[in-house]
């Protein structure tokens, strides 16, 4: 049984109601795991500013992102919420799929995207050169790979903290990957 739940607003510290109250407004409603960063009196704050920092990244590459790293760290509450979100930013259902397996057929950049991620992640950073070569070979910048590290942190940040605490899905389930 694990021992740290979703926080209430009655529990949450006066700084962490004033961002439900923001999260609510924008939403309708305080993600799970938001709620679960309040536990601390700062994390949900300094997570939100690195989630919604600025980035060379559209919105859509970094769901790119977001959607292989919760798949390759099997993060179902992240999944949940990043099909939603990759939905909401123009991607079809099968599209979503063919992102999270990282066999993306209908952008070749973005299946670059995809790789290099990928690859970043099953190695944690080492033994990426061929990837990282075909990512900047596909036109993204160096820039662009600093951003895309930033966002892998993000998401490796939320995928574990869900992990520890399996804390209930507040999302649509994301569908399984077909052949998995």
């Amino acid at each position: 049984m694990n021992t740290i739940n979703v926080l209430s607003y009655e529990e949450a510290s006066a700084s962490n109601r004033a961002i439900f109250d923001q999260l609510k407004k924008a939403l309708s409603f305080v993600p799970n795991l938001y709620a679960t960063f309040a536990h601390s009196e700062t994390a949900l704050g300094t997570y939100l500013t690195l989630q919604n920092a600025k980035s060379s990244l559209s919105a859509k590459e970094r769901e790119v992102v977001n959607l292989v790293v919760s798949q390759a760290n099997h993060c179902q509450y992240c999944l949940a919420a990043h099909t939603a979100l990759g939905k909401m930013v123009g991607f079809s259902s099968e599209q979503i799929l063919e992102i999270r397996s990282a066999r993306i057929s209908f952008d070749s950049r973005l299946q670059a995207l995809a790789k290099f991620t990928l690859a970043v992640v099953e190695n944690r950073g080492h033994e990426t050169h061929n990837e990282t070569e075909a990512f900047l070979t596909a036109g993204w910048t160096k820039g662009n790979l600093v951003d895309v590290m930033m966002v892998i942190g993000d998401k490796i940040i939320s995928n574990y903290l869900h992990a520890v605490t399996q804390i209930p899905i507040d999302f649509p389930r994301a569908p399984e990957l077909p052949n998995a």
